[in-house]
């Protein structure tokens, strides 16, 4: 009978070396005391007596199990860098041992006090040879512990560290568990139920953000920038690593004598709960204190000097938290200290490594990360051009993979307004085509793609060949793809973005979820985050067990309820479950670009139920914002502030974080229809604060920023002013070559004509914002475009009529069928006009005609509380019913009219607004 069989993989040969010239595995009172428990989990079998279905003293398997469960854990978890006490180790085990009325504990104790003496340990350990090897005459199947498991290569390393102790390293293991043991009452009484119970809700209410943190393993072994995707994650219990759980690197650090007899984790342990902190950096930032996450780093470093990535830890949390002189500063301490040999790209798909890396081109990698998260996008490219000079003269095909993949992703997130030299030379990268032409910044990137791309496919670098592709969607989303060379007869004429492309390249890049394996980074690595989850909700296990227990006495057949896994890990990696996930949150923004709001509901719904886990706390925010904005849209400001204040509740918030914004949206829209200029305005200036200073970074809350701007001044009829906004707007647009907004930019202008009766003026703009949909596959907004084009040829006249009728029945589709409550509105109020301004119209004909949609326009405008368009809808209301002598209807609707007008003329507290 093995139990665990296999567990931790083969490579058994390997054990017998040594790391460093130290031991294998440095012995403590705590391995001493849970190679006690493997022994009575696991005794050794006895020559010519057949092994009992169950050893003593356990009276099921699930009780025999959970005890194997538990030592599994314990040589697995990683929620501290310290070895836990005695006591802590006795008050884990009561959940295991309160069936058996203690002997557990007692047995424990009373063996590690009786270890006083060199011979002792001698025997101690000569009796756990037993355990791994059957003695003579006896059958190999009564072997109990299968040698290579979790379990057993454990006590294999903890025998082989006592066979090469000094005498004077026995006397000081002697010395340690004198002191471990006396560390709680060696008359060890287990507590009393009610102090375990308040004891573990207070555990429970402190580890509450805590819970699962399934893992970012290796996230800053990537290097790629501190919010990348590119991380690992711990397996699930069944589904074993390949290696040997990496016991050959388990190199114990101690304590200084100072800081007494604290003994650290094992080398994996240790990275493992680094592993872990690095995932709370990115999963919850703000729950992770500056100073006193420092003052820990600071601490573990000093037991260990040796494990460097302390620093690059402590880089990950000063970029958090917006600190440039410490990251900097902790960025080059790392590589100075250990020339980035820790990092970035040792576990590569060559199976003899024959790739050496974390040297000058990946510290320059990170530098240039550093840089592009603080909004420096010169010192940024100086630095990934210096990395891609490194890493062609090292023949670093892997890091410059890397690199590219980075600049990609600098140049689409800045505005760049220079076409020459962006990269190094004007030739060093592709930067022309053999013309003498150099390339403009859009064509530069997706040379850059392209060539990451092949790279990545090339050398099987699953993660960032996905990256790649959702890169690639991105461009294909907002650019129109010409050709490098566009003359000549075989010249392409089309100029419009492909949905196509896009949805292929989305598709190409959740094949990661399949193909994982395949690079040795994003490899299924079990980090030990399932054991240290298992062992933080083992209290309120014991808790449910111990109120069964007094109720029935003995253990139920089945107790899987009482005692069962928590937040047991996908054995999908982390990294591989965020890439995957991202798809799906891209296919969200691109269909909100395409104008379908149902698919952009169902795809953040399927973000934020399934890839939660895995995502980090900005992008699951940005989840929840697509569907409260959606909300907002189709439900009203009530029900989009309700499910806010949940968002708020959940996500922290910080000055540009993806709610706060959210927030200051929807209060800008809703003050504008109530009224409230003031309040609009004031926003818009907190708008433009949040947004760098440094030219062509944060281009796009700037651009939002300006654009609010001049619809607050439309609102106001300042129209002069509001076109000299939306028209230096325009050049920024163009400038920075942002065709998508330029479209709402255009749109903007004709609305701004049409207010002000310059409705031949306006025309232009309706056109070629109309045109820029078009060629964008922006369908909705170009439905908007077309009812302002609609508008625009009734403010000619009514010889008009009839083609603004064809247009805005042309329109009436797709505003129907994913258009919001103000556009739908807006649509039935430009087909009453049309039907109103027709001559040959006869209202008494067919009244249904205008009165339908116009009551659905007040309906939907009721909601949103838009007094201006309300206003507009009731007094066509009051037309209609008057030409049809309703005069009961028409006084009604004349109220309302009236209501809505005063209401957007002298508004009243106006601080409403600002209130969610």
């Amino acid at each position: 009978m093995n139990v665990f069989a296999g567990v931790g993989g083969g490579a058994a040969g390997k054990e017998a070396g040594t790391v460093g010239g130290g031991a294998l595995l440095e012995l403590t009172p705590h391995k001493l005391a849970l190679c006690h428990l493997v022994q009575v989990f696991a005794p050794p079998p006895q020559a010519g007596v057949s092994a009992p279905a169950l050893p003593f003293p356990f009276e099921s398997v699930a009780h025999h199990n959970r005890l194997g469960l538990f030592l599994f854990a314990l040589t697995r978890s990683c929620e501290d860098f310290r070895e836990p006490p005695l006591e802590e180790l006795l008050r884990q085990l009561k959940a295991v041992d309160a069936l058996v009325n203690g002997w557990l504990c007692e047995q424990l104790t009373s063996t590690l006090s009786a270890l006083t003496s060199p011979d002792d340990l001698f025997n101690f350990f000569d009796k756990l040879r037993g355990v791994l090897s059957a003695p003579e005459g006896a059958n190999v199947e009564d072997e109990f512990l299968d040698p290579n498991s979790q379990l057993g290569v454990f006590l294999r390393c903890c025998i082989l560290s006592f066979n090469t102790m000094t005498f004077e390293g026995v006397c000081h293991l002697l010395a340690n568990l004198v002191e471990y043991c006396n560390s709680a009452d060696t008359s060890y009484d287990l507590a009393e139920d009610e102090d375990f119970n308040s004891e573990m809700e207070m555990s429970n209410f402190m580890d509450t953000n805590m819970h699962v943190r399934d893992g970012v393993f290796d996230k800053y072994n990537q290097g790629y920038a501190p919010r990348s995707h590119m991380v690992d994650s711990s397996s699930s219990l069944v589904h074993a690593p390949a290696s040997l759980h990496d016991f050959e690197e388990a190199n114990m650090f101690k304590a200084d004598d100072n800081l007494g007899p604290t003994c650290l984790r094992s080398r994996w342990q240790l990275e493992a709960y680094l592993n872990q902190q690095a995932d709370i950096l990115e999963k919850d930032p703000s729950s992770v204190p500056l100073n006193s996450f420092n003052a820990t780093m600071s601490q573990l470093q000093k037991l260990a000097p040796e494990l460097h990535r302390v620093q690059f830890l402590q880089y990950l949390n000063a970029l958090t938290h917006d600190d440039y002189v410490a990251a900097l500063d902790n960025l080059h301490r790392y590589f100075d200290y250990s020339a980035g040999m820790q990092g970035l790209f040792s576990r590569t798909a060559s199976p003899f490594q024959d790739i050496i890396v974390g040297k000058y081109e990946s510290a320059l990698l990170c530098l240039g990360n550093l840089h592009c998260y603080f909004g420096h996008p010169k010192k940024a490219l100086e630095a990934f051009t210096e990395a891609v000079r490194v890493s062609q003269m090292n023949n670093d095909d892997s890091c410059l993979a890397y690199i590219l993949g980075a600049i990609s992703n600098l140049l689409s997130k800045i505005g760049m307004s220079s076409t020459v030299g962006t990269i190094g030379s004007p030739y060093s990268l592709g930067n022309n085509i053999g013309l003498g032409t150099p390339l403009s910044i859009q064509q530069q990137l997706l040379v850059l793609l392209k060539r990451s791309l092949k790279r990545a496919d090339t050398l099987k670098l699953t993660s960032l060949l996905s990256f790649d592709h959702l890169s690639l969607a991105k461009f294909d989303l907002k650019h129109v793809q010409r050709p490098l060379v566009s003359f000549g007869p075989n010249a392409s004429t089309k100029l419009r973005t492909c949905p196509a492309d896009v949805c292929k390249n989305l598709r190409l890049s959740s094949r990661v979820l399949t193909d994982f394996g395949t690079d040795g980074l994003s490899a299924s690595n079990d980090n030990g985050s399932f054991s240290t989850s298992w062992l933080r909700n083992l209290s309120a296990a014991s808790n449910s067990w111990c109120s069964s227990s007094k109720k029935s006495g003995k253990l139920l057949t089945n107790d899987f309820d009482n005692f069962h896994f928590h937040a047991q890990p996908s054995p999908i990696p982390a990294s591989v479950l965020q890439l995957a996930g991202s798809a799906y949150l891209l296919r969200a923004t691109a269909w909100e670009h395409y104008g379908s709001a149902p698919m952009v509901r169902m795809n953040s719904l399927v973000y934020a139920t399934c890839f939660a886990d895995a995502a980090s706390s900005s992008e699951l925010s940005l989840a929840y914002v697509k569907l409260i904005q959606h909300l907002a849209t189709f439900k009203g400001y009530s029900a989009a502030f309700s499910a806010l204040k949940l968002a708020e509740e959940k996500f922290p918030l910080s000055a540009n974080s993806h709610i706060q914004l959210l927030k200051m949206q929807l209060l800008h829209e809703r003050a504008l229809h109530r009224g409230h200029l003031k309040v609009a305005q004031q926003i818009c200036d907190e708008f433009a604060v949040l947004s760098s200073s440094v030219s062509g970074v944060d281009i796009e809350l700037k651009t939002e920023a300006r654009l609010r701007h001049a619809r607050t001044l439309l609102a106001a009829k300042q129209f002069s002013q509001a076109a000299n906004v939306a028209n230096s707007l325009f050049s920024t647009c163009y400038k920075y070559n942002m065709q998508v907004e330029n479209a709402s930019v255009l749109l903007l202008l004709a609305e701004i004509q049409k207010n002000s009766d310059n409705a031949v003026l306006g025309l232009p703009y309706a056109l070629a914002s109309q045109s820029f949909c078009k060629s964008f596959n922006l369908d909705l907004l170009e439905a908007s475009a077309t009812l302002t084009l609609t508008e625009l040829w009734l403010a000619l006249g009514s010889t008009h009529a009839k083609r603004a009728l064809s247009l805005v029945c042309q329109s009436l589709p797709m505003i129907l069928g994913h258009g919001g409550l103000e556009l739908r509105a807006r649509a039935h109020i430009v087909l009453a006009k049309c039907y109103l301004s027709d001559p040959k119209f006869s209202v008494s004909e067919d009244p249904s005609a205008v009165l339908d949609p116009l009551n659905q326009a007040a309906e939907d405008l009721e909601v949103l509380e838009y007094h201006e368009m309300a206003a507009e809808a009731y007094y066509l209301k009051a037309m209609v019913y008057n030409n049809l002598g309703k005069l009961d209807e028409r006084e009604e609707a004349a109220a309302s009219f009236k209501e809505h007008t005063l209401a957007l003329e002298n508004p009243y507290n106006e601080e409403d607004s600002l209130a969610c």
